[in-house]
This record gives structure tokens, sequence and C-alpha cells, in this order.
């Protein structure tokens, strides 16, 4: 999974490009950390686990049809894209550059924090491992601009590029 801060980052750079697409803002959020807020991720991720989302099964569950299921869409989006056509490498070390990271990412992206995952984010000084700042803005840039209508239109057309799951090398 992506951190949860890297998760909100899209979620508010994805409010301020789609202004009229949320009403209730703190449903979205709620909805951008609800799959990751649970012991057995593959069961919110639709997949066998959580970095192998599958975004057809989504919507055989659910729909983007309220605030709650947009942000839940965005959070399954930001997972599938980041390990399937962003990730090059995976370490357990990532989790320490997610702990790095947080303090930039918060002031850049102006991320709150909801209280129910206070507890679950860590701030840490320190070099990054895996990630590096400029590709993962990219990242948060690209996640933010998709229309999640026509991803969903993609996903079930079944067009390819939304069934990839590709195998990361392990450093």
């Amino acid at each position: 999974m992506a951190g949860y801060v890297i998760h909100l980052a899209v979620g508010e750079e994805y409010l301020r490009k789609h202004p009229n697409e949320i009403k209730s803002y703190d449903e979205f959020i709620q909805g951008i950390i609800a799959p990751d807020d649970v012991k057995d991720k593959s069961l919110t991720h639709y997949g066998p686990k959580s970095s192998k989302v599958n975004l057809k099964n989504f919507f055989e569950e659910k729909d983007i049809d309220s605030d709650f299921n947009k942000g839940y869409f965005i959070h399954l989006l930001t997972d599938y894209i980041f390990y399937n056509h962003f990730l090059q490498f995976f370490s357990k070390s990532i989790y320490e550059d997610y702990d790095i990271l947080n303090n930039y990412l918060i002031e850049k992206y102006d991320v709150k924090i909801p209280k129910k995952v206070e507890n679950k984010v860590f701030y840490k000084e320190g070099l990054l491992h895996i990630l590096s700042l400029d590709t993962l803005e990219f990242f948060i840039n690209k996640v933010s601009n998709y229309d999640i209508d026509i991803v969903k239109e993609e996903v079930l057309k079944g067009i390819p590029y939304w069934f990839e799951i590709k195998k990361l090398k392990k450093i």
C-alpha cells in the first residue's frame, strides 16, 4: 500500500483539480483511508493482497455513487498505479521512506491527518531509499488528474492498462 499520507495527498490534489466532484469532504477522506484501516487488506482491495488491486472487482460490489465510494476508489486507483505503473522495486525500507516524506507531503498538499489514523502516521528524518521526491510528486499529480468516471468506463470495457499486475523486484 502507498502510505496514508500519500493517499491523502492524492485526495487533496484530486479535490483541488475536480472542485465540483465532491460534496462532503469528510466522507471523501473517510473513503480514502478506509481500505487500509483493516487487518485483511485483500478484502478491501479486491485482490489477493493490497498490491494486487482488482478495480473491476470493486465495481462488481460498489459504485462511485457517493463521496465515500469516490474516496475509496481513489485509494484503490492510487494503489493500483503505485504498484503496477510507478514503483520499480520493493523493499521494507519503503515504509521508512513514507515516514521521511510525511512532513513534506503534509505541508505541500495541505494534508489533514484524520484522527482515526493519527497513530499510524510516523515522522522521521533521513535519506530516501526507494522513492524519490520528484517522481512521487509526478505520481501524485498523475493520479489526481484522472477522471474516475472515465477510469470506471475503461475498467468495465476491459482496457488492458487497468488489469496489468506487475511483479515487483525485491531489493
